[in-house]
């Protein structure tokens, strides 16, 4: 293994005219050199340090969620990448083998030697694709759930994995074209969602605490807990609620491990049997509130479904506390309530809640529920399927200039201002996934972007992202800039970009001529190669593009920074 060839966009160095030629001179003088942080940063995640997090209450995980440095603690310098670091290699080899320098942690081959999470063998560790539930391998677990999911019909699409480990259970989905978000919290394991993120496997840091999940209502296919170590009887259903809230009309949820089957499992799992059996309980007592059908258990693993429309519970709505709030995609930093979200209105039984959705891949394009029925402001059916148009259209101007987007050399892709998600439908490939990310001053269309059987998360740029650093090939922002401008400055938001882009990973950004020469000034002092491009239709619109990628240099490289 060697590092990349970073031929890949060597003429971006090349200085071009747009916006800033009268300022050339300035800009020599003005550029500002970011040097490198200390190597003690080198897996520097600013809203979950651990340092931090120990500061705050234990109680119901809230340590373990976002909590962020203020203006004063924010590092003003560029995380290294480890030594002897490496390109990751190319899915599906990835997907069971990491370059051992890119996370080089131990602790988990030891911890969980005997469950065939992750072995270490030479300069890389190996996936054998087991997990403590899955002791066969990730593939027949999945044949088990697929025998009462119907998962090769392009029905179930996006998956929800909490508590994921090291995310086998996503990273096995792709062949079944089942595209999982996976979350786990900063560390209880060393580098799990560090290692999925090496892997090729969207994964976040997150946990079930104190504040809702940030992903829109009726977002997934399904949801998914295999030992995840997620009290799921406690706090009135709480975390039951708000899987539910995520969870699509007819989506199913899979819990594989303790409580499941306690009567006979207890004595392994080396728990009382009468705590199991309450926790069962307090479960199977949610689950019929929620009005979920149980429609499996075997062996350490539960099934069950919720229901397509409030047709089949009228009861529920007097059983449990509805939620008050009209907006139930209205989420960030929002405290996790025991109230239940209601179902959209439904004429019959047979009717699907919000809309029924086509199989994936045909889904991608066609026209979402939530814009067919208008309750998207401001987004026809006209509408989106220009913006469908005009996105294919950039993507195709895009690789004009980086030949290789969808080469397979990016694997990891985030679009930072996901829009209606037609950047991702554009680049679609079973090589590489996208993490839409819809900033919370934006309009919400999160939605949109599941319903297109997509994934994404809602996320403030003003903020650091959750994940670790060198997560992301390639970074799109379209108009983050303009988005952000009098909230909170390009600097950071691009040291934010800079930590979670992989070295001789490449960055997109498409915005006004003027913002994008106060970006290339930035960026000249980051160790960035820049070329910027007019837009497709000529010189004469004010949009313009600029094209970086990230020069490859690691912890104790103190040369001097290119620009």
């Amino acid at each position: 293994m060697k590092k990349a060839d970073c031929s890949i966009l060597s003429n971006l160095n090349i200085e071009t005219h747009h916006g800033d030629e009268n300022a050339s001179d300035d800009v020599k003088s003005e550029v500002k050199v970011f040097k490198p942080c200390d190597d003690r940063y080198i897996d520097y995640t600013p809203c979950q340090d651990q340092m931090r997090a120990m500061t705050f209450p234990r109680e119901n995980m809230n340590y373990r969620e976002r909590h962020c440095p203020p203006d004063e603690e924010k590092l003003h310098c560029l995380i290294p990448a480890p030594k002897g670091y490496v390109t990751p290699f190319p899915w599906p080899k990835s997907r069971d083998y990491v370059p051992f320098a890119n996370a080089p942690y131990k602790s988990l081959t030891v911890e969980k030697a005997v469950q065939n999470w992750i072995q270490y063998e030479g300069n890389v560790f190996r996936f054998p694709g087991g997990g403590t539930q899955f002791p066969h391998g990730a593939d027949a677990y999945i044949d088990q759930l697929a025998s009462v999911i119907p998962m090769d019909n392009g029905m179930v699409r996006t998956a929800l994995d909490t508590g994921c480990g090291v995310a086998s259970w996503g990273a096995y989905l792709f062949k079944r074209n089942v595209l999982a978000m996976s979350f786990a919290p900063r560390d209880s394991h060393e580098a799990q969602v560090q290692f999925a993120l090496e892997r090729g496997v969207p994964a976040v840091i997150g946990v079930l605490g104190t504040i809702k999940l940030p992903y829109p209502s009726r977002a997934f296919d399904m949801a998914h807990c295999s030992r995840c170590l997620i009290l799921w009887g406690v706090n009135d259903g709480k975390y039951m609620i708000e899987v539910d809230r995520v969870l699509r009309p007819g989506g199913y949820w899979v819990l594989s491990g303790p409580p499941i089957n306690w009567k006979n499992n207890y004595k392994a799992w080396q728990r009382p049997k009468e705590e199991l059996e309450e926790e069962q309980r307090k479960i199977e007592e949610t689950a019929k509130l929620l009005c979920w059908e149980k429609k499996y258990e075997k062996g350490e693993t539960a099934i069950w479904r919720k229901r397509v429309n409030k047709e089949y519970c009228r009861e529920r709505d007097s059983q449990v506390t509805m939620c008050a709030s009209t907006n139930a995609d209205d989420v960030w930093y929002k405290e996790m309530e025991a109230c239940v979200t209601p179902y959209p209105e439904s004429s019959s039984t047979d009717e699907v809640a919000g809309g029924e959705l086509k199989p994936f891949p045909d889904r991608l394009n066609a026209v979402p529920p939530r814009i067919a029925s208008g309750s998207m402001p401001g987004v026809s059916l006209e509408s989106f399927q220009e913006d469908s148009k005009s996105w294919r259209k950039h993507l195709k101007a895009y690789k004009t200039v980086n030949k290789i987007i969808d080469s397979g050399r990016y694997r990891n892709i985030m679009d930072m201002n996901a829009g209606l998600g037609s950047f991702a439908a554009a680049i679609d490939s079973p090589k590489l996934w996208v993490m839409n990310v819809m900033p919370t001053i934006a309009e919400d269309t999160l939605g949109v972007v599941y319903e297109r059987g997509l994934i994404g998360i809602y996320h403030d740029w003003c903020e650091a992202f959750s994940t670790y650093p060198r997560t992301y090939d390639l970074i799109h922002a379209n108009g983050v800039f303009s988005l952000y401008k009098d909230k909170c400055s390009i600097e950071d938001i691009l040291l934010e970009m800079d930590r979670i882009l992989r070295p001789e990973g490449a960055v997109i950004i498409r915005d006004q001529a003027d913002v994008l020469a106060k970006v290339k000034r930035t960026v000249a002092g980051m160790r960035w190669n820049t070329k910027m491009v007019d837009h497709e239709d000529g010189p004469l619109i004010p949009e313009k593009t600029l094209f970086a990628v990230k020069q490859y240099w690691v912890a104790g490289d103190y040369n001097s920074t290119s620009s």
